[in-house]
């Protein structure tokens, strides 16, 4: 084999490994020790050593309550859309005009987030929103969406998963057009009813594909700040103030880029330990026995 033969696959994979290390590695490696260092950016960083993780774990009134309306933003992102996708993949899986209707449920995800945030800012409005008008119409009198604490995150949940549930629902329908109907055929020719033969048939068969739908909201939800940022600015009385929007807010409003750094790590590590959890789950047979 000539030299040439013998660098080409490095020749070709010289470009991607190059983005990947500028990119993805280097911001790594330099986010981690800016982690341990105090920067504002107009200074020099100084080492402060696990100051920032101690400060945010037991001095930051805000870091908790940001994981804690994380937490439920994400457990409702997921209780709400998967189901959702779900429906919506099964009543178009035998429509002549399923590819039509997949690409109208696709369409907003690949809408810009601050446009689709403005769009919905503007449908929710108190008082004169669209929304609000419709049932100011039948008589009923809507709420602030955005401005009082106990919708605020309802809303915004409700935008995620308009926005995300074209995704979900591709992703479904793609482990449905996966599973064997010969396997389904058999059940209703032993008697069982379209409930049970989804219950007992089509589900179990669906899992693994579910599963990976409820994991990719998980990552997508722990990360997400734009919605929160454009609809509330993570109000009101910081109810809707998640730990993405914290860590933005630390780094480029008040520019403590070290704090802002280790409060991504410490998501990172918790995200890293929920995802470890699920495929321990699937590997020890907790998918066949859910």
């Amino acid at each position: 084999m000539t030299l040439g033969r013998r660098l080409a696959p490095y020749v070709f994979l010289a470009p991607a490994l190059v983005l990947g290390t500028v990119f993805f590695v280097l911001p790594l490696v330099l986010s981690l020790g800016l982690s341990f260092a105090t920067w504002n950016s107009l200074a020099p960083p100084r080492f402060a050593g696990l100051a920032n993780y101690r400060y945010l774990l037991t001095r930051d009134p805000l870091f908790y309550a940001s994981l804690r309306n994380t937490a439920v933003f994400v457990g409702a992102t997921i209780a709400v859309g998967v189901p959702l996708a779900l429906a919506l993949a099964l009543a178009f899986r035998r429509s002549r005009l399923k590819r039509l209707w997949r690409s109208a449920f696709w369409l907003p995800t690949v809408t810009n987030v601050v446009a689709v945030a403005y769009i919905w800012q503007f449908l929710l409005a108190d008082p004169y929103g669209l929304v609000n008008r419709l049932l100011a119409f039948v008589g009923i009198a809507g709420p602030a969406w955005l401005a009082d604490p106990a919708f605020a995150m309802s809303a915004l949940v409700v935008v995620f998963v308009w926005f995300h549930v074209g995704q979900d629902m591709m992703l479904l329908a793609s482990g449905l057009d996966g599973i064997d109907e010969a396997c389904e055929e058999a059940a209703e020719m032993d008697g069982a009813g379209p409930l049970r033969v989804f219950w007992y048939v089509t589900l179990p068969l669906l899992k693994p594909t579910i599963l990976l739908v409820a994991m990719t909201n998980m990552i997508k939800g722990v990360g997400y700040f734009a919605l929160m940022l454009v609809l509330t600015g993570g109000g009101p009385v910081n109810s809707t103030h998640v730990a993405a929007l914290h860590i933005y807010t630390m780094a480029f409003s008040d520019l403590r880029l070290g704090l802002a750094s280790a409060g991504a790590y410490i998501l990172l590590v918790i995200v890293f330990a929920i995802a470890l959890l699920q495929l321990r789950l699937m590997r020890r047979g907790g998918l066949e026995a859910w």
